[in-house]
């Protein structure tokens, strides 16, 4: 065997050749001819390639899947990155195996003066700065991405349609979700990404739990975020609330109730905190002890007052479990406006705003009962509703009088594609998400199941004194003036 082929200057390389190198000419040179160094170079070469085209095909408005910009702001980036961190490895380990050739292993330098080592150095620089920049816009943009509705709700589109679609029909809907979920500061931005991962994995084992709950304990407190934008010292005085409702018998004019809510707020002329707002005010610390999770029966209620003084109002009929006698909550937004952004219908509001607003024709004999018969039907599936709230309600007119359905068939056709409408927009039963799953708190509408003003305010709650809460109507709203 030859002295070129094995001999001290290394395997297969002439004697001129060799003196001509020096350790950086053979970690570089051999790199290219290390498998795991021109995988790494290739993994970086496209994936910084292919993060520039995703980036700007989605400053362009060019894709709209979310999948893609995944790819482009989660997936591609970490291939960078494997592919920039093989690259210095592979000539480490290139370095390692020169004494098996008899190769020097010299101290390696940097020499200023080398015009070789000056374009390495320049050079190096060079793709440092651009792949420094490349991560850094990258990086922005999925930051930005992992933040938006568009990623909260799409991504993850069959686990949380249902909130995204109360979302994009609510008040909040210009609001981000990150904005009222998260808020600012990276504590919290750190918490929700590494609870985000036991989320995902989750979603891919398929165990996350079905309907998901609403756990108010892992929320930030409304005084991070609600308070951003609404704050108790606002002082709102009275609101007018017009609630309008149609029964089976009178499904042309509808009963109409006004009322007005004592919103309350600091009142500018008595600088004194009144209305519902109060249990939220300056100086004011109302405390409750739940029984359940949902917070529909409260055993314990502390109230702490400006001038100093406290109460704790009991209800004797609840017993608490051990486990919760120390998880005592103070009072906010949430406890009332448990659904602010993801507000869901009732059966009997789809049919009423659709009699009036006329999407279902209410001169049409019967058509209030059977919508409701029809849309509250069960359906094993959300395509299964698609096909047969129409046919239902058609056959439901049909056997209520002929001639009827005949008279107004195209209109019968029109209220089919109004409450398929609505029930998609509420209903998804393949996540166990149906009519009433998620109730709100605010005012009394569910008290039969224990939500709303009367879990606190049901004269059952009293103090040491003798005291209760009160039930009184006119706390809260009475008729315009």
């Amino acid at each position: 065997m030859s002295e070129n082929e094995t001999g001290p200057k290394g395997p297969n390389v002439s004697g001129s050749e060799a003196d001509d190198r020096n350790p950086w000419s053979y970690i570089v040179r051999g790199m290219w001819r290390s498998p795991l160094g021109l995988l790494g170079v290739a993994l970086t070469t496209v994936s910084i390639t292919l993060m520039v085209v995703g980036l700007v095909f989605d400053l362009l408005g060019l894709v709209s899947n979310p999948y893609a910009n995944i790819f482009t702001y989660m997936v591609l980036p970490g291939g960078m990155m494997t592919g920039l961190i093989m690259i210095p490895l592979a000539g480490f380990l290139r370095r390692r195996q020169w004494h098996k050739f008899g190769i020097p292993r010299e101290h390696l330098h940097i020499n200023l003066s080398d015009p070789k080592h000056r374009k390495f150095l320049i050079g190096f620089i060079a793709l440092t700065v651009v792949n420094v920049s490349v991560l850094g816009v990258i990086g922005y943009e999925g930051y930005h991405f992992t933040d938006s509705p568009y990623f909260c709700g799409q991504v993850c589109h069959q686990v949380m349609a249902p909130e995204y679609t109360a979302y994009q029909r609510s008040s909040h809907a210009k609001v981000v979700c990150v904005e009222c979920h998260i808020g600012s500061g990276a504590q919290w931005f750190v918490r929700a990404k590494i609870s985000g991962l036991r989320q995902v994995a989750a979603v891919i084992t398929d165990s996350y739990n079905k309907p998901i709950p609403a756990p108010v304990e892992h929320l930030r407190p409304a005084s991070d975020t609600c308070q951003h934008c609404h704050w108790p010292d606002k002082f709102h005085g009275k609101k007018i609330k017009i609630f309008k409702h149609f029964t089976n018998e009178e499904q042309e004019k509808p009963e109409v109730n006004e009322m007005a809510l004592h919103i309350g707020g600091r009142n500018p002329e008595s600088n004194v905190f009144e209305g519902i707002h109060w249990h939220v005010s300056e100086n004011v610390e109302v405390k409750y002890l739940a029984a359940d999770v949902k917070r529909t029966q409260i055993a314990k209620i502390k109230v702490s007052r400006p001038d100093g003084s406290t109460d704790e109002f009991v209800k004797s009929s609840i017993e608490m479990p051990e486990a919760g006698e120390d998880e005592w909550r103070v009072m906010d937004c949430i406890d009332c406006h448990n659904r602010p952004a993801h507000i869901y219908d009732m059966p009997e509001d789809v049919v009423d705003f659709g009699l009036l607003s006329k999407a279902i024709n209410p001169a049409i004999p019967g058509i209030r009962e059977d919508s409701l018969i029809a849309i509250s039907g069960e359906y094993a599936t959300r395509d299964e509703a698609r096909e047969k709230i129409g046919p239902a309600l058609m056959e439901l007119q049909y056997k209520r009088s002929g001639d009827a359905m005949q008279q107004y068939r195209p209109d019968i056709e029109k209220a089919g594609l109004y409450l398929v409408e609505g029930y998609l927009g509420n209903v998804w039963p393949e996540t166990l998400v149906l009519w009433g799953t998620y109730k709100s708190h605010l005012g009394h509408q569910f008290e039969e199941e224990g939500y709303g003003c009367f879990r606190c305010h049901d004269e059952e709650h009293e103090n040491s004194s003798g005291k209760v809460v009160k039930q009184d109507c006119d706390l809260c709203h009475d008729e315009p003036e």
